[in-house]
């Protein structure tokens, strides 16, 4: 057997593994943990990161299906850092702004057109066929503007569907309109787990098991309350305050919904079943006022400005009681209510914004009528469809055959 080798001599031996600190370092550090203002530091930051630990965890296992970005953007806002996510936002959209020309890649008319039927037998009523949504963009591409049927009941169309690019600079972006007949619908309001919150509402977060017997549509609603200026109404309970002059979207006992100024076209009544307020109308006695190109931040929400091209949603209701929801990417407040504007609406409203938050879903009969499928209305929707399947974290609107 060999002996090991003897180190020959100037060979650095103190860059072995595990050479022990140089007692004076040990001293300082033990002296420097002596100190008492050293220590409540170092216990003050321990009980934080534990606080943040476990408040990031309550949110990102809190119940809905909202991704993890935004779980963390919702978090920071309701921690007092709503400047750093808008900040974050900014800086993001500055950096990827949404394409400029171009042509959409996909077809301009909805998927599944006409397939979705609630009832049976003829119906009396004649169908309304809103006139040719005309395109922002100038001359139509083949299909742009045309209403297709998403959902009759009993032989009427109810859901009609048209696809428009949004305006003339941002033409490889697709928004989409939904016209539904309130003659043969009836709009009901849930509430969400986190927004408006946990109360005795009397209806489900979701549309559950059970309920879905002529299920046509359903579709987001606006801001958190905290954020929208208003309030929220659901069978007797208000979370947050109904404001005078607040855009408002009004749900009445028999299902019919009508969209005004609470406290002047909208106000109170026994046959108020639900009140979703959300900003100011963005369209007025058919105009579009000149308040959606001011106070964008200030006046549309804290998070993106209204001027930015970000993904939007609207309601409104026509002259002769259709609602009409829109949505879709690269739209500024100022587009959402020309679209509403020319889809017939005398009267709108902004939903919520950014893709985490907003989704419309027509649904399609299968063999089985307590289980509908869903269908997006845009395939480049960030929410899956049966998102209203399972119970959310935000409120949103249920649409069903009457």
């Amino acid at each position: 057997m060999q002996p090991s080798p003897i180190p020959q001599t100037g060979q650095d031996v103190a860059d072995e593994p595990d050479a022990p600190a140089p007692p004076r370092r040990r001293r300082w550090i033990r002296r420097l943990l002596a100190h008492r203002s050293v220590q409540a530091v170092l216990a003050l930051t321990a009980v934080f990161l534990g606080w943040l630990g476990w408040s990031l965890g309550s949110a990102m296992a809190a119940p809905g299906d909202d991704s993890m970005a935004a779980r963390v953007a919702e978090w920071g806002r309701d921690h007092k850092l709503g400047p750093l996510v808008t900040f974050l936002e900014s800086a993001q959209y500055k950096a990827h702004p949404p394409k400029v020309g171009g042509t959409p890649t996909g077809a301009l008319q909805p998927a599944g057109a006409a397939a979705a039927q609630a009832g049976s037998g003829t119906s009396e009523l004649k169908a309304v066929v809103p006139p040719r949504l005309v395109s922002p963009a100038g001359t139509p591409l083949a299909g742009e503007g045309t209403w297709e049927v998403l959902g009759s009941v009993r032989g009427t169309p109810a859901l009609m569907g048209a696809y428009v690019r949004p305006d003339d600079e941002h033409t490889s972006y697709v928004a989409a309109a939904v016209s539904m007949d309130q003659r043969l619908l009836r709009f009901a309001l849930h509430p969400g787990e986190v927004d408006p919150g946990p109360d005795n509402w009397g209806v489900p977060t979701s549309v559950p098991a059970g309920q879905r017997t002529g299920l046509m549509a359903t579709f987001n609603g606006g801001f958190k309350v905290g954020e929208a200026r208003g309030g929220f109404y659901l069978n007797g309970i208000t979370h947050g305050t109904l404001a005078d002059d607040g855009a408002s979207l009004v749900y009445y006992k028999d299902g019919h919904v009508d969209i005004g100024s609470w406290g002047t076209e909208e106000r109170m009544t026994p046959q108020v079943a639900g009140v979703r307020q959300n900003l100011n109308l963005i369209v007025d006695h058919g105009r579009v006022p000149a308040g959606v190109d001011q106070n964008v931040e200030s006046g549309w929400g804290l998070t993106i400005a209204g001027k930015y091209f970000v993904w939007r949603s609207g309601v409104g209701i026509t002259h002769d009681g259709r609602v009409v929801y829109v949505y879709g990417p690269a739209l500024s407040v100022r587009t959402l209510a020309d679209l509403l504007q020319r889809a017939g609406c005398v009267r709108a409203m902004q939903l919520d914004i950014n893709p985490a938050w907003m989704s419309y879903m027509y649904y399609k009969p299968t063999p089985d009528p307590k289980n509908p499928t869903p269908v997006k209305l845009l395939d480049s929707q960030e929410r899956p469809a049966n998102r209203y399947y399972e119970s959310t974290s935000r409120d949103f609107t249920a649409v069903y055959a009457k």
